[in-house]
């Protein structure tokens, strides 16, 4: 079959499956469809990946509109990698809803067709070569998402789909004013207005590109991408959307939807980078974006009493963590694609198991919360080690992305960098650790409200275990082609070893 027809069928599809929510089915059977519908959409993309994976380095289609590299291919695996295991772990959620008549056929069909629009739309973010379409789609996914944020309507849940809506919508319009920047910028290439904002375009015309105003759009771009990724200081809106929207949502929200703001960035970073003739700005200001988003989340994971918004704080950092080791290039990239890959695997796991105790406990207040690992086996050991993990206990693979950062930095003697980043880490480590210590062994806190709600089902076991044997033995063996792919990735974006 033509590489091509993946692309499409990989756009088509979740449109399709959106538009067949309408049909009046109950809400467990929503939620099938939701399950199997997901698991469709990645099996129609996951032959492009493959093939880009194997050495293919690109697929393009709708003439030249639609394209996947490395980076891409990295990106969508990581989509895919979270988006299966919400869909599946959203029917045991809402299952507990169902079953105490909570989750009416309205919400849940409304929740499967916002769910497979933002899926639509975040693949689009992925596969447009086209600066102007790239926009379009993560404006898209804004709209989309913030309806998925107030499923359950409550003042809380309605207040945080406002800032979020408010603050990103001001950050996509800052982002759109860079597009018009960087297309002013080809106005001496020659390139007709229909193909001036191809991103492959833009890269073999760098020479032509006026320089000041791809710097100024750039600039542009990562204060409005920036702000939809929860880079500080633009990251306000995250722990509100993340703590009031249902737990499915939540972890797509961390391992995808940040991630493809960041993809953003690292689109036009190479743009920027070639164009100027100060070599290194660019990446300059992801330094320093991704240092103050590590020092401001660590801040104020100490004072965090809510599970869900500690896991929200974490998020930031880890966002700063995969600009940062970008901005440092080299060595630093390829530990950014890698960090990408633990995070997408440790937070959503996070994120599940959060909202299973929380049904189970009827809270998320950490004061009110302790002694999982007894009370609520597999959701009280899957908590306790991926909070272990996202805080980079050894041997997990986000300890070693974090050391090849700070290598990157000591190899570059940036030894401010260094300190800075040092610090982040171990104040991190330290807020996230004693919560982790009470939360899994503290016996003073009261038992759990509703223990059904936390059962340990077949599907429990394998939502938690197989997340947290991945981050174990990628810490440990990471396989050859997985590398490749991470390097090819980081290759992209200025990573070379």
């Amino acid at each position: 079959m033509v590489p091509s027809f993946y692309l499409y069928f990989a756009l088509a599809l979740p449109a399709l499956l959106a538009l067949a929510t309408l049909l009046r089915l109950s809400p467990a059977a929503q939620l099938r469809l939701l399950a199997f519908g997901t698991a469709g959409v990645a099996l129609g993309a996951l032959p492009a990946v493959i093939r880009v994976w194997a050495g293919c380095d690109e697929i393009v289609a709708a003439q030249g509109w639609l394209r996947l590299d490395a980076l891409g291919a990295l990106h969508v695996l990581l989509l895919l990698a979270v988006f299966v295991p919400a869909a599946v772990y959203a029917r045991r959620y809402f299952g507990v809803e169902i079953a105490a008549g909570e989750f009416s056929a309205g919400a849940a069909r409304r929740f499967a067709a916002l769910w497979f629009g933002a899926l639509a739309m975040m693949l689009l973010v992925l596969l447009a070569n086209n600066l102007g379409i790239m926009w379009v789609g993560v404006e898209a996914t804004t709209l989309l998402t913030a309806f998925l944020i107030c499923t359950h309507r409550t003042a809380g849940s309605l207040e945080a789909m406002w800032k979020y809506l408010l603050m990103c919508s001001v950050g996509v319009a800052v982002a759109f004013m860079g597009i018009l920047l960087i297309a002013a910028a080809t106005r001496h290439t020659g390139m007709p207005a229909t193909s001036a904002l191809l991103w492959t375009n833009l890269m073999a015309t760098q020479g032509k590109l006026d320089p000041a105003l791809v710097k100024a759009g750039f600039l542009f771009l990562v204060v409005g991408f920036g702000t939809k990724a929860g880079l500080a200081p633009m990251h306000n809106w995250l722990p509100d959307a993340h703590s009031q929207a249902p737990s499915p949502v939540s972890a797509v929200f961390s391992g995808c939807l940040l991630n493809s703001a960041l993809y953003c960035i690292l689109r036009c970073l190479p743009l920027a980078e070639g164009v100027s003739g100060n070599t290194g700005w660019a990446r300059g200001v992801l330094v320093a974006l991704g240092l103050l988003s590590m020092l401001v989340a660590a801040g104020l994971l100490l004072a965090q009493r809510d599970l869900k918004r500690l896991l929200a704080y974490s998020s930031v950092e880890h966002i700063g963590v995969m600009a940062l080791g970008v901005g440092l290039g080299g060595l630093g990239a390829f530990a950014a694609m890698l960090h990408m890959l633990g995070h997408a695997l440790a937070k959503p796991l996070g994120f599940f198991c959060a909202g299973t105790i929380g049904q189970a406990y009827g809270t998320h207040d950490l004061r009110r919360i302790g002694g999982v690992v007894r009370q609520a086996p597999p959701w009280g050991i899957g908590l306790v080690l991926s909070l272990l993990a996202l805080i980079g206990m050894a041997p997990g693979v986000l300890f070693l992305s974090e050391l090849l950062v700070l290598k990157a930095a000591v190899e570059q003697q940036a030894w401010w960098t260094v300190g800075l980043y040092l610090a982040a880490l171990a104040v991190a480590f330290i807020a996230v650790l004693r919560r982790a210590i009470a939360l899994g062994w503290d016996s003073s806190a009261p038992p759990p409200e509703r223990p059904s709600a936390a059962a340990a089902g077949a599907d429990a076991w394998l939502l938690t275990i197989l997340p947290l044997v991945l981050l174990s033995v990628l810490g440990l063996l990471l396989p050859m082609g997985l590398a490749e792919l991470l390097l090819r990735a980081a290759m992209i974006v200025g990573g070379a070893l």
